[in-house]
């Protein structure tokens, strides 16, 4: 589904070049589960930008192979492609969350689709079916701030399902949740890759990144090892 083809990224720091990425190559197919693991700094949320379509590498690029469609390289499309890109085919989950806070539970889930009107009504019901999935039903109608952590982030999870993304890209979804309801969120995004999304994690915790099928450790930009199937933490 994706190809990384020598992917660099270079900003720039007043005076300063840092590089983020450095000829970074690797493949995700589809249905499979990565986790990107490495300190703050390794580049793992740059990567995960890059395959998402939100920033551009300085060199480089992300191939990107969508069902019925030609292989695209990222690098290469447009700001317009870009934006369907992600719309249609990525769904992103933030540390943060990134609700809303003057929108109720149901109106923040309904947020990607405002550009999709003609989609309006099946994905009202497609919410509150989500929200019923994930035992929130009843809260519908309430506001982010009357939530828990893990139920904000279960929130989150279910906005970036609304539009039946097949690629979900998690950037540290667990870095402001306690350890129990951390494994809950994994537990949500394991059953939702055995259900066929392909799934990107990247975290700074080796313990819930040993959930994912394959790990890549980055360090200074690179990847410097591929873990493949490695055991699950007791």
């Amino acid at each position: 589904m994706i190809r990384v083809e020598n992917l660099s990224k270079t900003y720039r720091k007043g005076t300063q070049a840092v590089s983020a990425l450095r000829e970074v190559s690797l493949d995700i197919p589809a249905g499979s589960f990565l986790a990107l693991v490495g300190r703050s700094g390794s580049g793992k949320s740059t990567l995960l930008q890059m395959i998402g379509g939100l920033d551009r590498p300085t060199g480089g690029h992300v191939w990107v192979e969508l069902p019925e469609e030609e292989e695209k390289d990222l690098a290469a499309l447009s700001r317009d492609d870009l934006a369907l890109y992600r719309r249609r085919h990525v769904g992103f989950i933030f540390q943060a969350f990134n609700l809303l806070p003057t929108l109720t539970l149901l109106e923040n889930i309904l947020v990607p689709v405002v550009p999709e009107k003609n989609l309006w009504q099946e994905k009202h019901a497609f919410a509150l079916e989500l929200l019923k999935q994930l035992e929130l039903k009843e809260r519908a109608e309430h506001l982010p701030a009357e939530l828990s952590g893990g139920e904000q982030q279960r929130v989150a999870i279910a906005r970036a399902l609304i539009l039946d993304p097949a690629l979900l890209l998690a950037d540290e979804p667990t870095g402001e949740l306690d350890a129990q309801t951390a494994a809950v969120i994994v537990g949500l995004l394991r059953k939702l890759n055995s259900e066929g999304k392909t799934i990107v994690l990247a975290t700074h915790d080796l313990g819930l990144a040993r959930h994912g099928a394959t790990l890549a450790h980055l360090e200074d930009g690179k990847i410097v090892r591929m873990e493949k199937n490695p055991p699950a933490t007791t």
